[in-house]
């Protein structure tokens, strides 16, 4: 199971990755235009927080198949490091992703709407297709349900592909993705700091503190304190 970072926020980057068990990054145009900073040079301080064996995710915005794989050796060419060349489902995309799989450049499929689309950029050989789970949801589909079907389609067919879901509002759409047999997801930072976050865990790391010090005192405030 894989956590991924969406988002191209440095310094949110630095702190997830210093504190979670991260894999990666993903980016997309969007992303990348509101950090209002120049392209190269902020993926390449991406990089250098998340180092080079940790996946970035980059989007091309080319739309003809051999134009997005000129971008494609662009990026791999400007950025050091493990690289995922992302690809919309179009069809155009889907020549491009045989292309670049036919040079050993790893894709991801994104714009992922429905099981066949990841089914035909699986088979032109994308490593990741990532569907859009609460974009589906918001088109009146089932976003997990979608998931839960790619994933049964490639574990049938034994194609190697991995599901890397996308698109979230809350932390019970991952876990309902997580169950739903998805590789991985790529969510934004606030996302991934609500997977541990609960009233209930401050208040019990309140009491058993307040009981500690209730029977050591201030000076006893941790373990090594009492020794």
């Amino acid at each position: 199971m894989q956590i991924v970072i969406d988002s191209a926020n440095v310094e949110s980057i630095r702190s997830l990755n210093e504190y979670f068990p991260i894999d990666g990054v993903t980016t997309n145009p969007s992303i990348i235009v509101k950090e209002k900073r120049d392209f190269l040079p902020l993926l390449r301080e991406i990089r250098a927080v998340i180092g080079n064996e940790k996946d970035l995710f980059v989007q091309v915005i080319a739309e003809k198949a051999e134009d997005i794989v000129k971008e494609a050796h662009y990026i791999c060419n400007e950025v050091t490091g493990s690289i995922l060349i992302k690809v919309p489902v179009t069809t155009e995309g889907i020549k491009a992703i045989k292309l670049l799989k036919e040079e050993g450049i790893r894709t991801l499929a994104t714009t992922v709407y429905t099981p066949m689309s990841a089914l035909i950029a699986a088979k032109a050989g994308a490593e990741y297709v990532a569907p859009y789970v609460n974009r589906i949801d918001n088109l009146t589909g089932n976003g997990v349900e979608v998931v839960s079907n790619i994933t049964r389609i490639f574990s049938e067919h034994n194609l190697p592909c991995k599901v890397l879901a996308a698109s979230f509002k809350n932390v019970q759409q991952l876990q309902n993705v997580f169950l739903s047999g998805a590789h991985g997801i790529t969510a934004p930072p606030e996302l991934i700091k609500g997977m541990i976050t609960h009233p209930s865990v401050e208040i019990d790391v309140n009491q058993f503190k307040e009981e500690w010090l209730n029977q050591f005192g201030n000076e006893g405030h941790t373990l090594l304190s009492t020794q």
